[in-house]
């Protein structure tokens, strides 16, 4: 927890000691889809299975460059129960979790505009940057929720850590409406440090992982729902790939606040 504190403090401190140089500032909200990658969802990566709102504030430092610190809340989520693939329905596992993101974006714009002015009305653009999340995954049977990371559904020692490292890159239009105010469109992926955004990363568990443990019987049930039907002990959980991904799309909305020394066209 203290680490990703720490970054978070870090992009704040950055984005503001810029923005005493930076010409034009530009703040906006988003809102729309979002949609997740990895062992529960193997092969759909433009599935939206929730929502995504967030805010952002950006230093335009030239009509092609901007950088900007984004907050972001999505939630995500996947079911085998309603899978298609017979294998997965069997295996019956599901999970849901908030996505609770900030990150560092630089934008690139690539025809000459920004909000507040510019030779164009529009532009596509592409980001990337870094950044840090914190999630949770649960998962619900019979009406009850459980938060996953404490049942060691693969037989962990301890618990997974809930934050990590977040990488986005994406793609949007830009569109100037009046005067300062500006619309957007995006979709954006991001490349996580953890494989353990669905609670499944590894393999079943063998018998007696969980004795002397708290809650062994529901760690049992939640490690393998299928009732013997698939989960072997040493067999995959999930896929092989080592991090999950999650994505964000949606429309935005933003004012700039262009100041008197702003660069010219």
């Amino acid at each position: 927890m203290r680490y990703t504190q720490n970054l978070f403090c870090f992009l704040a401190l950055f984005l503001s000691g810029l923005g005493l140089k930076a010409q034009t500032l530009e703040v906006g909200l988003m809102g729309g889809g979002a949609g997740y990658l990895g062992d529960l969802n193997q092969n759909s990566p433009a599935k939206i299975s929730g929502i995504n709102a967030g805010a952002f504030v950006k230093m335009n430092l030239d009509p092609y460059w901007a950088l900007g610190l984004h907050y972001n809340y999505g939630k995500i989520k996947a079911d085998d129960a309603v899978s298609d693939n017979g294998h997965f329905k069997a295996r019956n596992l599901n999970f849901h979790t908030p996505v609770n993101e900030l990150t560092l974006q630089l934008d690139f714009n690539f025809l000459e505009y920004f909000a507040g002015g510019g030779a164009k009305k529009f532009t596509p653009y592409i980001y990337t940057g870094i950044g840090g999340i914190l999630f949770n995954p649960t998962a619900t049977y019979n009406g009850n929720d459980y938060d996953l990371r404490f049942y060691a559904t693969e037989g962990q020692t301890k618990a997974y850590k809930n934050y990590t490292i977040t990488v986005p890159y994406g793609a949007g239009m830009k569109f100037r409406l009046k005067e300062s105010w500006g619309l957007m469109t995006q979709i954006g992926y991001r490349i996580t440090n953890t494989d353990y955004l669905d609670d499944v990363s590894l393999r079943y568990p063998g018998p007696g992982s969980w004795d002397g443990r708290d809650r062994a019987q529901e760690s049992e049930f939640l490690s393998d729902p299928s009732n013997a039907l698939i989960g072997a002990a040493g067999t995959q959980r999930g896929d092989f790939r080592k991090r999950d991904t999650y994505m964000f799309v949606g429309i935005g909305i933003s004012y700039t606040f262009v100041s008197q020394k702003c660069y010219t066209f």
